[in-house]
């Protein structure tokens, strides 16, 4: 299956298929990890052309790259070059699992050492943590953040990086 991924800049016409992939992996991927509750907190029904508009413009704000197999996106993931963190990493619920995500981690990770950061810093659902911990990630601190008055469990993990390694 990974042989045929793809992994390519995210353009403007991604927006909508990345906020359903992301929307998708929140709903499915993490609800066994979060509550009813924590999920609508964090993915609230509202699609309104003002949320994809503002998607949009934060995927462009930062480097953004999406995979794709078949010619068909399955997942996104972007670093803001500036200070190495990485904001989102998420997978299509339908080829989760299946190496996409440690594909997207290990091409940050090669982008982030070629423009000579010395660390990667990521805010980690529960759900996530175990792939980012197999690629070296190590957690700082355990937190809760707060998404439309409910809290919601993540952790901070760090990948400090050799720049001369790849």
């Amino acid at each position: 299956m990974l042989d045929d991924l793809r992994i390519r800049r995210y353009c403007d016409t991604d927006a909508r298929v990345t906020r359903s992939i992301f929307e998708r992996a929140v709903r499915v991927t993490a609800a066994a990890d979060y509550t009813a509750e924590q999920l609508a907190a964090w993915v609230p029904e509202d699609r309104a052309d003002t949320v994809l508009d503002d998607w949009a413009a934060r995927r462009t704000a930062v480097t953004t790259w999406v995979a794709e197999l078949d010619d068909s996106v399955v997942g996104f993931t972007d670093l803001d070059v500036k200070i190495g963190y990485l904001d989102m990493l998420f997978v299509d619920p339908d080829v989760g699992r299946g190496g996409v995500g440690s594909a997207l981690i290990r091409h940050v990770l090669d982008e982030a050492r070629a423009v000579g950061l010395r660390e990667v810093t990521v805010q980690v659902s529960r759900t996530a943590q175990p792939v980012f911990a197999r690629h070296g990630f190590v957690v700082v601190r355990e937190q809760r953040v707060e998404r439309r008055g409910v809290l919601i469990e993540n952790a901070v993990m760090r990948m400090p990086l050799d720049a001369s390694a790849g």
